[in-house]
């Protein structure tokens, strides 16, 4: 990272800022482009290993690219706030985002409805009463990280 002033390594100031994003954006390999996808996410935290639960449609690219390949790139980010300085003709953005790579495995049958509570509680701090009928037309997959980092840009005008 090029300006190290505003990483945060911190493991557990990185996982606070994934509490505060509302969506993940995922990176599959697509023939030498990257698949961008923006996914709501529910987050785990096993061993000290963070995995991001996503769930989506029974098919559609994005599984035809994991079967290729499930290695996966994320990026999140929130707390933005546009600061301006009309007198010095000065614009920037204050933000908090974490980015990272890993691999993506599928959730069997028998762990869907963990999977989904997961993503339900990251929305909904109580109990969510899901409609369970769903999960046969539904998919839950989750990205296991190897390595993340974190990035605060924070200035006060």
């Amino acid at each position: 990272m090029r300006r190290k002033d505003r990483e945060v390594t911190d493991f557990n100031e990185i996982v606070a800022i994934m509490e505060k994003c509302d969506v993940c954006r995922i990176a599959l390999n697509n023939e030498g482009y990257p698949y961008i996808l923006p996914l709501n996410f529910g987050m785990t935290i096993n061993d000290g290993i963070v995995e991001l639960y996503f769930h989506g449609a029974r098919e559609g690219m994005k599984y035809e690219l994991i079967r290729k390949d499930n290695r996966a790139s994320f990026e999140m980010d929130c707390g933005h706030k546009l600061l301006t300085d009309a007198d010095k003709g000065d614009c920037t953005m204050n933000y908090e985002s974490v980015i990272g790579q890993g691999h993506i495995e599928m959730v069997s049958d028998d762990e869907k409805y963990d999977g989904l509570c997961i993503l339900m509680k990251h929305y909904h701090k109580e109990d969510f009463p899901f409609n369970k009928a769903m999960m046969r037309a539904t998919n839950v997959y989750k990205l296991v990280v190897e390595n993340m980092t974190g990035k605060i840009r924070e200035k006060h005008p």
